[in-house]
């Protein structure tokens, strides 16, 4: 015979462990970023993403801008043939435009992307293709775009100089560049275009040759309207750098772009000694002084704060060879719980 006062004692019991596991389980609440910043706060997508409800949840609730990740590149849209493949970019464009975000699009020039379509040309073919290219991408996403990454990452990885890449070699060290541009001013007159690259926060000789080359372009009269930085932190390096470049970026006025924030809490090489709590400290406190610098700037300067995924499974730093599967370089954990991170933006952004 069932003792009816222990099954009601046992079914309540089971009921509240039943709640409690679904409220430890529960991502904890928290507002929406966007509504904290008085600006536009984005982040990337690749098509894939948006079959994912938790991931499309997330995108749509904390981010107002959005950026391709790699389907507006021209690995992708350009075809070895030289024919245009646009389904994935578009896609992105009309999510972006179905949710009621603003779309940056990137990347028209690329030193890392040569190409075979551009390697199979010369002289004055090469620079029509180049024109066409730029004026067939920018001019479709016209009226589309808030802004363009016109030209990224040009300045050598040591900060020492330029790359030296097919685009340079054919139409000059600062005249692709400054080409890229024009071409980009005519295709979508509207968009703010970017000269981005990374490590500028990370590497002061990198920043400062960066600065050096878009006073340069901006003298030669190319049509720069932007400067993207792309904020991949290293957090270990000294307070104040992050904050000293950002403020040297701006005595330009232009409008700055943080463009693919992400705080990585690895180390190279094979001995780490740091606890867990030690990294997330150095973590939080550089994205804090990040997002602190870029609040003060004024208010036409701030053009929007993108951090390069939503998930810290969606980073790209997590498909890396070398990742052990524990990195926490973003805002939110697999589950879509806010890390650290978040709640240093929040309360950068909230001040």
């Amino acid at each position: 015979m069932i003792d009816r006062r222990a099954f009601l004692v046992s079914t309540l019991a089971l009921a509240a462990c039943q709640r409690n596991a679904a409220a430890q389980s529960a991502p904890r609440a928290v507002p929406p970023l966007k509504s904290l910043a008085p600006f536009p706060v984005g982040t990337c997508a690749m098509t894939g993403q948006f079959d994912d409800p938790q991931w499309v949840d997330l995108a749509t609730t904390h981010f107002s801008q959005l950026t391709p990740e790699w389907e507006m590149k021209m690995e992708y849209i350009l075809q070895d043939d030289g024919r245009r493949r646009w389904d994935a970019p578009d896609r992105i464009a009309a999510f972006a435009r179905d949710h009621g975000q603003r779309l940056h699009a990137t990347t028209l020039i690329w030193y890392a992307q040569d190409h075979p379509w551009f390697k199979s040309l010369t002289g004055d073919r090469f620079a029509r293709e180049y024109d066409r290219y730029i004026a067939d991408v920018a001019g479709r996403y016209r009226g589309q775009a808030s802004g363009w990454d016109v030209v990224n990452e040009p300045v050598a990885e040591d900060g020492n100089g330029l790359r030296d890449c097919l685009y340079s070699r054919a139409l000059g060290r600062d005249g692709y560049m400054i080409r890229a541009f024009e071409q980009a001013k005519a295709a979508d007159p509207q968009a703010v275009l970017f000269l981005n690259d990374y490590n500028l926060e990370n590497n002061p000789t990198k920043g400062a040759t960066f600065l050096r080359l878009v006073e340069r372009l901006l003298k030669a009269g190319a049509p720069v309207g932007g400067i993207g930085t792309q904020s991949h932190l290293d957090i270990e390096i000294p307070a104040g750098q992050t904050a000293a470049f950002i403020r040297e970026a701006a005595r330009f006025g232009l409008p700055i772009h943080v463009s693919e924030l992400d705080a990585s809490l690895r180390r190279d090489g094979p001995l780490d000694p740091r606890t867990p709590k030690q990294k997330r400290a150095q973590q939080t406190a550089r994205v804090a002084e990040l997002a602190h610098a870029f609040m003060d700037l004024p208010q036409a300067q701030r053009y929007a704060f993108t951090i390069w995924g939503v998930r810290d499974t969606d980073s790209w730093l997590r498909r890396d060879a070398r990742d052990d599967g524990k990195d926490s370089p973003l805002l939110f954990d697999a589950s879509g719980a806010p890390t650290p991170m978040f709640d240093a933006l929040a309360r950068a952004f909230g001040r």
